[in-house]
């Protein structure tokens, strides 16, 4: 058995899919080169973590910008000559975190990226990864993630809360990503805290705009909630805001602006905007 199928055999059916294959095979490479071992000490022995639960929770609702180089459905977003520059450039336009792609197979991301767009700002980083195994945890804690999303669909329930203890117990904050009822439900009795509903499907890349409107009723007021993809424009923030986001998350709204900090800016505003309530 290879190190990639062992690895399989610990997630769903969902190694099946393309996409979930190619990120175990990176990891096995990756882990062939620093083992599972050594990269375990050096998560542990990180600085702290930023405050992802106090940025959230500001007033209004935040806007989390996603650094991405390209995406499966609009393709390129745009030359990045500096990440460092450009996370400057988001913090300047008073976003509450930024999220940045690791994900090489379908947005052309590393680890890399998120570490240089972290340190070039005090804003708490979210790690934008398919993240099914223990390495990409203690991986993502050493290149400076204060949040990492676990998508719930693709993860069996014992997994599910096996790898957010892990999570956690690094200092970090663990999103269950969701996409259905069923899996919001899955994500509470793992003991999420912080739910972010994704608007696109994974395996297509179908936009459902009504997602966050289905989902975010059956979350209890502890829950966080961030409303993931569709966030075109301020109506769309405010929209998902009036239904009880607490963040929301913003792709190609700011990476396709030529005027990073206004694009985000603009997001920002309409988050304290009236029907943007704060808690």
């Amino acid at each position: 058995m290879t190190a990639v199928q062992g690895k399989q055999q610990l997630v769903t059916d969902a190694t099946h899919n393309p996409v979930v294959a190619g990120v175990l095979a990176d990891v096995a490479e990756r882990e062939a080169q620093i083992p599972f071992k050594e990269i375990k000490a050096r998560s542990r022995s990180m600085p702290e973590t930023r405050d992802v639960r106090a940025a959230l929770l500001g007033p209004g609702c935040g806007v989390i910008v996603e650094i991405k180089r390209t995406s499966p459905v609009f393709g390129p977003t745009g030359v990045i000559d500096s990440m460092a520059q450009l996370a400057a450039e988001i913090e300047a336009g008073g976003a509450a975190l930024i999220a940045c792609q690791t994900e090489r197979l379908r947005f052309d991301g590393s680890l890399n990226d998120m570490e240089q767009a972290r340190n070039a700002t005090s804003l708490p980083m979210v790690c934008r990864d398919v993240i099914v195994d223990p390495y990409q945890i203690h991986e993502a804690r050493c290149y400076g993630a204060d949040m990492v999303p676990l998508q719930v669909g693709l993860l069996e329930q014992a997994r599910l809360e096996s790898l957010l203890d892990r999570v956690e117990s690094l200092g970090m904050v663990g999103m269950a990503e969701v996409r259905t009822v069923e899996e919001a439900d899955r994500a509470l009795r793992a003991g999420a805290s912080v739910i972010g509903v994704n608007s696109w499907t994974f395996d297509t890349n179908d936009l459902n705009r009504e997602a966050f409107g289905e989902i975010e009723p059956g979350l209890p007021e502890s829950v966080l909630r961030i409303s993931l993809g569709g966030v075109r424009n301020a109506r769309d923030l405010i929209s998902a805001a009036s239904i009880g986001a607490d963040a929301v998350l913003a792709g190609e709204a700011v990476m396709t602006s030529t005027n990073v900090t206004a694009a985000t800016r603009r997001l920002v505003a309409a988050g304290q905007h009236p029907a943007c309530p704060s808690r």
